[in-house]
């Protein structure tokens, strides 16, 4: 379990959640593993099929803690919440930025900053720690031309600028993550981005974990009490995730792409579990699905220190907290949205 600013998250699967007086009391095997303040919380974020006692609902509903139950994939389930709390208010701040093109354009760049940023340091990353397999010159071109397009963001005025910059970063970075593919080369090689359907190994990866990792997006903006069907880089479309498509341009390179990278590299996936139709579309069989699934949940779970929070995390909670920054952002609490910049 892990307390990020006055949200309780417990990722552990068999935790009971009970109240004791004014007390929030996890217990794990009939056993009391902690006990929090109720006061000192506003909201509580379970994963797993944890369960919660009655007399604790009742009073996160009658103190507005709202307690909000996920999967343990992290899709959310469900919330608790009273009848008076902020998320009215909210989201219709959220609806009013999204509909200002400048506002909405101030946050992007925070997106995108942070997905730049973070695809060069993958860059900068691979040519350091293998310095004699791959082409470092080549490598060094493009983190200057990430560099380039992070220092003419604060310029981009309009949406248009900022999908621009970030169009032409997108191609010069994936134009090297073939280069990053050390082993398997001839069952996983990476010509060119392509989806629905995908048309080799690399791709029919990348479009499954991007997947998953829009999900998790998602569940975290619902959790923090955001649509995450109104975006402000993607724009209003029916049933597109488009607040959630924003929040996860941040982790694209650093965690979906990176994750990939080392399920092939470490020899975890191999060509045996894809298929092709006939239409040249490439499919996963169902042992793969399940390898990439187990491994995801594995990589979730690993520990980093938040660059900006300075706290220990889980890297699943880490859409979580960048959704709790870009509400903070939204009510007006911060100055600026503050995007995750991994080092």
């Amino acid at each position: 379990m892990k307390i990020l600013g006055n949200t309780l998250y417990v990722t552990s699967q068999d935790a009971y959640l009970a109240l004791d007086g004014e007390n929030v009391v996890i217990q794990r095997e009939e056993s009391e593993t902690r006990r929090i303040p109720l006061h000192n919380l506003d909201g509580i974020v379970t994963f797993g099929y944890t369960g919660a006692s009655p007399a604790l609902m009742g009073a996160c509903a009658e103190r507005g803690v709202v307690l909000t139950f996920l999967t343990m994939h992290g899709r959310f389930l469900a919330r608790v919440s009273g009848t008076e709390q902020g998320n009215v208010l909210l989201r219709k701040t959220q609806y009013r930025f999204s509909d200002d093109e400048a506002q909405s354009a101030g946050i992007a760049r925070g997106f995108i900053t942070g997905k730049l940023f973070n695809s060069r340091w993958i860059v900068e990353r691979a040519a350091r720690d293998y310095p004699l397999r791959l082409d470092k010159e080549k490598l060094s071109g493009v983190s200057a031309s990430l560099a380039d397009a992070i220092r003419s963001l604060p310029c981009a005025e309009t949406l248009e600028d900022i999908r621009g910059i970030e169009g032409k970063a997108a191609t010069q970075y994936f134009s090297v993550l073939d280069d990053m593919i050390l082993q398997q080369k001839n069952d996983f090689f990476f010509r060119s981005r392509n989806r629905r359907p995908p048309m080799d190994n690399v791709n029919a990866m990348i479009f499954f974990v991007y997947t998953l990792l829009a999900h998790d997006t998602a569940s975290a903006l619902e959790t923090v009490g955001l649509d995450p069907y109104v975006g402000f880089l993607h724009r209003d479309r029916p049933g597109r995730l488009s607040l959630a498509l924003d929040l996860m341009e941040e982790f694209r390179s650093v965690l979906a792409d990176r994750f990939v990278l080392t399920l092939i590299n470490t020899k975890q996936v191999n060509g045996g579990g894809f298929i092709q139709k006939e239409n040249g579309a490439v499919l996963m069989d169902d042992d793969t699905r399940k390898t990439i699934l187990t491994a995801w949940q594995k990589k979730k779970q690993e520990q980093i220190t938040h660059p900006m929070l300075g706290e220990k995390m889980e890297w699943g909670l880490v859409p979580y907290s960048q959704a709790l920054l870009l509400a903070r952002y939204l009510r007006g609490d911060m100055d600026v949205y503050p995007p995750f910049l991994w080092k």
